[in-house]
């Protein structure tokens, strides 16, 4: 299997494995024990490892969100040192991995894969994905497998939003023409709804034509960029990621 090919056919796994601990009831708990609101816990836990920065460094790293919505949440939730925030957050990863995996017999070896694509990666323009690969690390199983989901979601969405400045993108625009032209899907039914998800104030402007161009480009730039990481693996060890992603989908489903 060519490692852009195995890009494209896992991208939505990684994204939606990658990335369902952030609204897990692991990270409900979280927010209810510390006092923080969910966006908060998302902006300390996610971006944490940045470190005790200016608001506007997360802003750097998120991209997608509105400027003042990121500062709001970022200072509100400083209650939590950031440094917590992030073995919290981590930690309520790992459990979710624990609870949603608990069925993927083979959550070692999706562990090994990613972590050869996620440790052979570049760091460039990709400063959350390189925080959090540098985080500690579970020892294995399902928690780990969640984990390096995540590393490797963090790694797309960096070089996402390289790919959406390249192609003369704002983030709402991006975020307003939704799905590519190849029809992969968003999470919500209409791409109005992820905007306003993302805290964009309405009434949204309607995409240009030129705009769904630009961003089925950016979404080519962005398969093709983060094939790099993929070229880690052999051809048959990107078609073993290919068939363990599409179990752990399964067996997050199941649960």
């Amino acid at each position: 299997m060519d490692p852009r090919d195995a890009v494209v056919e896992t991208k939505a796994a990684v994204g939606a494995l990658g990335g369902g601990f952030m609204i897990s009831r692991e990270v409900k708990a979280l927010c209810e024990r510390h006092g923080l609101g969910p966006r908060e816990m998302y902006f300390r836990g996610r971006c944490g490892v940045l470190g005790e920065v200016d608001a506007d460094v997360v802003l750097a790293a998120v991209v997608f969100f509105p400027a003042g919505h990121v500062r709001q949440s970022w200072e509100c939730g400083r209650k939590l040192p950031a440094e917590e925030a992030v073995a919290l957050y981590a930690g309520a990863c790992h459990d979710w991995g624990r609870r949603r995996l608990a069925g993927l017999g083979n959550a070692d070896r999706l562990a090994e894969l990613l972590a050869v694509v996620a440790d052979g990666a570049d760091p460039f323009c990709a400063p959350l994905f390189a925080g959090w690969r540098a985080l500690p690390r579970p020892g294995g199983g399902p928690a780990l497998a969640a984990h390096l989901l995540h590393v490797v979601r963090e790694l797309r969405g960096a070089r996402h939003a390289t790919a959406v400045v390249a192609h003369g993108l704002d983030p709402l625009e991006a975020t307003l023409v939704g799905a590519d032209n190849t029809g992969t899907p968003v999470p919500y039914d209409r791409s109005s709804d992820v905007a306003r998800f993302l805290a964009w104030p309405e009434p949204y402007p309607e995409p240009s034509a030129e705009a769904e161009q630009r961003r089925a480009g950016a979404e080519e730039l962005t398969d093709d960029l983060v094939a790099r990481a993929y070229a880690a693996l052999g051809p048959a060890e990107l078609a073993e990621l290919c068939d363990l992603l599409k179990e752990a989908s399964q067996a997050a489903r199941a649960r």
